[in-house]
């Protein structure tokens, strides 16, 4: 499949550019600056663009069958993730090429609280409230994208970190994913491996599923 990949430098990014790349897949990487070194596989396209500019994301998403949107904006700029998120949206509306997007925990519903989300528990972290919030504006614009847009939202586990591929984890849809110690975690390997599990067997069309050991 061709996958074309916004956020390819970033911690997830990369590691979705390394899964898809190990399974065959003809990926390019969506750059804003060429010059930058990125660390990428040689057998990468490299395309210089801006997921905030429809007109860039329509012009990238030509003849790709998937966009894979991994960004996320530096502390005290969440607010462009609102605008990347609209860009996107915008460029592929239409065209039927799928958008798949790694986006926050935080919109998850914590199990047996009720219905309150991730973010609202009061011990929610204040120094990723920030981008846990932009990331819950992200996912309610997805859902509000209605049929010209054939998306696809992935949520984490609570805590995301490097890790090892074990490739052995547990898929939801709304609630948190928690282990019997009450833990929510997941590796970017193995959200890279669930993500493109879907990208080859789409199972969430038009909405959102979360991944967690």
């Amino acid at each position: 499949m061709r996958i074309t990949v916004f956020g390819a430098t970033g911690n997830v990014g990369g590691r979705v550019v390394a899964e898809a790349t190990a399974r065959g897949h003809e990926v390019t990487a969506v750059v804003r600056d060429p010059a930058k070194p990125h660390g990428l596989p040689a057998t990468v396209t490299l395309v210089v663009g801006d997921a905030r500019n429809p007109e860039d994301v329509a012009r990238i998403a030509a003849g790709q069958d998937v966009l894979v949107t991994a960004t996320r904006p530096a502390p005290g700029s969440e607010h462009e993730l609102a605008l990347a998120t609209k860009g996107l949206l915008a460029g592929v509306a239409g065209t039927g090429v799928r958008l798949l997007a790694v986006g926050g925990a935080g919109s998850l519903a914590v199990p047996g609280a009720g219905g309150m989300t991730l973010v609202e528990d009061p011990g929610f972290p204040d120094a990723i409230r920030p981008i846990a919030l932009a990331c819950t504006e992200q996912y309610e614009a997805y859902r509000a994208a209605g049929a010209e847009v054939d998306w696809t939202y992935l949520s984490p586990a609570a805590l995301l970190e490097p890790g090892v591929r074990t490739g052995r984890f547990r898929l939801g849809r709304d609630e948190l994913l928690v282990d019997a110690d009450g833990n929510s975690a997941i590796s970017m390997e193995d959200l890279a491996v669930a993500l493109l599990d879907e990208v080859e067997t789409p199972a969430h069309r038009r909405a959102r599923f979360t991944v967690g050991y």
